[in-house]
């Protein structure tokens, strides 16, 4: 096992300074597991409204179900890469920390924003797929499966369009964060409800909102395969400090960060650097 990578001198690299280099394999595996974890949780959602069995306590077990079944479904495809001595950290799994010692980790969830997806017909849940190298991301894939969307590395999504005269800022329908209305304050930005990490940080790149910030704690799956997305359509990625955002640590908490178009970076970070918070 390694020592705690916090203990380590930092790794200079800008924040934007893009991904890890990877295979084009490892892009497009990202991609398909993505892909075929979201289809399968659309089918079970699909078939547990038409049993009658998405309401009341019937609701969590749908729930529990789609996040057991991804899990499986996403480490039976990865075995053979971890055969090889890759590794894995899903929010599913038990961490034992055999990862610290593996060069090549890839990082999951199976099923972000669990809640929106025991709430047919929401949308705004996804399945995150990521693959760091020395903890830089690489590759990574969100699949929005509710809109039949897989965003990814393999295929880098082009910039957001031009952005409207107040920028649109992310907040939580159902825990929103003080930084977020904060940030909207000093932006004069409008604010939009959006569910999981995954939905809010693919809104950026498409597109839809400008900015998504959060500091009221995350882990490494919530955010590695949403930043390396963004990352290659060049969107902004930072810590809310404007430092990198970095991950396979041996403490998976992740507690803020930054995803915002490229030309808001630098006023979003000024106004973040007198936050209360």
């Amino acid at each position: 096992m390694t020592d705690d990578p916090s203990d380590q001198p930092p790794r200079h690299r800008p924040a934007n300074a893009g991904l890890a280099q990877t295979d084009h394999a490892d892009h497009v595996l990202a991609a398909s597991l993505a892909e075929e974890a979201g289809e399968m949780l659309v089918d079970l959602r699909v078939r547990r409204v038409a049993e009658g069995l998405v309401e009341g306590a019937a609701t969590d077990l749908l729930k529990a179900e789609g996040d057991r079944l991804s899990h499986e479904l996403l480490m039976e495809r990865l075995a053979p890469r971890l055969a090889l001595g890759e590794a894995v950290l899903s929010e599913e799994g038990k961490d034992d920390h055999a990862r610290l010692s593996a060069p090549r980790v890839w990082i999951v969830d199976p099923l972000d924003g669990t809640r929106e997806f025991g709430e047919p017909p929401r949308s705004d849940w996804a399945v995150h797929v990521a693959l760091t190298i020395d903890g830089v991301p690489a590759a990574g894939a969100v699949a929005l499966p509710a809109l039949g969307l897989v965003l990814s590395t393999a295929a880098p999504p082009p910039p957001p369009p031009p952005m409207p005269f107040r920028p649109r800022i992310i907040v939580s329908r159902t825990r929103p964060p003080p930084v977020s209305t904060y940030l909207a304050e000093q932006l004069n930005g409008e604010l939009v409800e959006l569910g999981s990490a995954g939905a809010k940080a693919m809104a950026v790149v498409r597109g839809e909102t400008d900015i998504y910030v959060h500091a009221g704690g995350q882990y490494e799956w919530d955010s590695c395969a949403p930043v390396a997305v963004a990352l290659s359509a060049g969107v902004h990625c930072s810590r809310i400090d404007g430092s990198p955002l970095l991950y396979n640590r041996v403490d998976s908490y992740l507690p803020d960060l930054l995803i915002c178009r490229i030309e808001l970076a630098e006023v979003a970070l000024g106004a973040l650097m007198s936050f209360p918070g």
